[in-house]
């Protein structure tokens, strides 16, 4: 290898060689190129930081036979240029050892290069938290002052895609994520009392717009609340979800919204016969459900980038350009998730996924103007958290899982104590049904999937019978 392919470092210059080197009939190559920084603390002080940079690079072999086209896929984390031939060599090998590929079709090709393609990767590093860690420090003192321990941890992440393939697309997305999750917790009041614990959690794209002072003053206000403690036994609640909450139903909703799964009968939106339930009211109110890669603050890859295959994503779709899909249309299921594959299985629209979630309910009501209406007729709930979601039925996707840090109890429009967790079980799809009021959308933090799925905006939602199905000891 000569030295010009040694010092061949660069993102863009690693996949241009690894198409060069390709012998296959077909080949994609992502590079992401990934730049971490963090702050963790516990008890008022920091504790740990750090940064971090990684490369993973994939490479896609298609090679055509008489049976079909096969794929071959191999990733590998800190790739240089010594390592290409072989990481090339072995995605061509998988292909040619496997069974044509059932999702093969032709690359996408056509499309406008990306401007930024040959530039450098875009970094993150700890200034990302200048203006966030003196403020996160007044916080500390404010709550030390008051008796109280802040535990948490703020995560930023920066990711360069660079995406090749041989039927020249040359493409790059450039894609922030930053988490903040916030503890407060404080001794529990009166014998045998319960510690306190309450919890916050926020998306951003660079902690500009995080406020701890803020974060720490709702989180003080909620351990207030917790000084009176009522047990309540399992039943249905009226109950407001927090945008958190709705978010942690909605991403799971939105991952069993396989087109393919409901063509074949193994989901929520299957209906007899083989078709689905697109077209059909799932909501009373008129919610819309939507991704968009364009959404202000929440902007998302606007192609696929399909690492593997699997479900309603393919490898053969990378590149393919992605737009504003609505999911739910005022009430109704519109669309599904599917591949170009098995859009052309189930005979629905191509739709594959986006990388963030949005739900419209037209309100702009906050959740403290949803508290002020609840609780007229009987005790009413108002929600922290969902934690440790789990599946039961995916024919109606019934859900279960734990409220956590905090379930407060509202009578007659006001806040009166805190009451014990519980474990709910609940479909998403059901509570759409059911829900009588959406509040205003608020860009939120999904306490269960927010590593996974930072990217998502939720109004609240009253439900007038939220299924608390049994008490759970947990704070």
């Amino acid at each position: 290898m000569s030295a010009a392919t040694h010092r061949t470092t660069a993102p863009h210059e690693i996949v241009e060689r690894a198409l060069d080197l390709s012998r296959a009939d077909g080949c994609v190559v992502i590079a992401d190129e990934r730049s971490s920084a963090n702050l963790r603390w516990a008890r008022n002080a920091l504790t740990t930081n750090g940064v971090t940079r990684d490369r993973t690079l994939t490479v896609i072999a298609t090679v055509d036979g008489r049976e079909g086209t096969a794929s071959g896929v191999v990733s590998r984390s800190a790739v240089t240029a010594n390592d290409l031939e072989p990481l090339v060599r072995a995605a061509e090998a998988a292909a040619s050892g496997a069974g044509p590929a059932e999702d093969a079709g032709p690359l996408v090709s056509g499309g406008t290069p990306s401007a930024t393609f040959t530039e450098a990767p875009a970094e993150t590093s700890s200034d990302v938290f200048a203006a966030f860690a003196p403020a996160l420090g007044e916080a500390f003192g404010r709550a030390r002052a008051a008796g109280r321990d802040l535990y948490g941890f703020a995560y930023h992440e920066l990711v360069s895609s660079y995406l090749g393939t041989s039927t020249g697309l040359r493409l790059r997305h450039d894609q922030p994520s930053g988490t903040l999750e916030l503890n407060a917790k404080a001794p529990g009041v009166g014998d045998a009392a319960v510690p306190r614990s309450a919890w916050a959690g926020r998306a951003t794209n660079d902690f500009t717009d995080v406020d701890p002072l803020a974060l720490d003053a709702e989180l003080a206000q909620r351990l207030e609340w917790a000084r009176r403690r009522t047990e309540l036994p399992a039943g249905r609640y009226e109950t407001l979800l927090p945008p958190t909450a709705v978010a942690d139903l909605l991403i799971y909703q939105l991952w069993s919204s396989s087109g393919r799964d409901a063509a074949e009968g193994r989901t929520v939106f299957s209906k007899p016969g083989g078709s689905t339930k697109v077209g059909e009211r799932l909501a009373r109110l008129p919610l819309t459900l939507r991704s968009d890669p364009g959404e202000p603050g929440l902007e998302a890859a606007p192609f696929v980038l399909a690492h593997s295959s699997g479900g309603d994503a393919s490898v053969f779709d990378n590149g393919l350009p992605l737009g504003p899909t609505e999911w739910i249309r005022d009430g109704a299921l519109s669309r599904l998730v599917t591949s170009r594959h098995s859009a052309a299985l189930t005979g629905l629209p191509v739709a594959p996924a986006v990388d963030n979630l949005i739900l419209d309910g037209g309100g702009s009501r906050s959740l403290t103007d949803l508290v002020a209406d609840a609780g007229q007729d009987g005790p009413a709930l108002l929600l922290t958290c969902l934690w440790y979601i789990r599946e039961v039925d995916p024919a109606t996707l019934l859900l279960t899982g734990l409220t956590r840090d905090g379930v407060y109890l509202v009578e007659r429009g006001e806040v009166v104590g805190e009451v014990n967790n519980f474990r709910f079980n609940e479909s998403p799809v059901d509570l759409l049904s059911r829900a009588s009021e959406a509040g205003r959308t608020e860009r939120t933090l999904s306490r269960e999937w927010g590593d996974y799925f930072p990217r998502t905006a939720m109004p609240a939602l009253r439900v007038p019978d939220f299924h608390m199905s049994s008490v759970s000891q947990g704070v």
